[in-house]
């Protein structure tokens, strides 16, 4: 068995508000190198529960976090560097780091609820259960 993480993707219209929808999981699991997303995008009940927002954009966040998963959504602007309290060093770009980046707190529309975890023989039918728990 396999130790796994996983995050609620939240659609928050009205941050201020603090409610929301769940419209996807991201689950990562090191020992397999796996790190994937499911979402769904329910325009009708997105519309109902937040009038005026715009889907075009909601869909185009959820979509870069595929690309994040996929380790593309930087693609042509190189690995950077970051400063630390001892210097400068490069950044990683692995399936932890990525899910760091997914899993912490933001104040935006798409928003990752708290990080949970559990063990598991196949990470991707793993993924596919939290979904259909989560969301559906």
């Amino acid at each position: 068995m396999d130790a796994y993480q996983y995050v609620v993707l939240r659609c928050v219209p009205r941050p201020e508000r603090e409610e929301f929808l769940n419209v996807g999981v991201v689950l990562y699991c090191p020992e397999q190198k796996f790190l994937a997303a499911r979402w769904t995008l329910d325009e009708q009940r997105l519309a109902t529960f937040a009038p005026g927002l715009d889907l075009s954009l909601v869909r185009a966040a959820l979509e870069s976090v595929d690309l994040i998963c996929a380790g593309a959504a930087h693609a042509g602007f190189g690995a950077g560097v970051r400063a630390t309290a001892y210097g400068i060093r490069a950044l990683s770009d692995n399936e932890s780091a990525r899910f760091g980046l997914l899993k912490a707190p933001k104040s935006t529309v798409l928003q990752p609820g708290p990080v949970h975890g559990g063990v598991t023989t196949d990470a991707s039918a793993e993924l596919d259960r939290i979904f259909a728990h989560q969301i559906a």
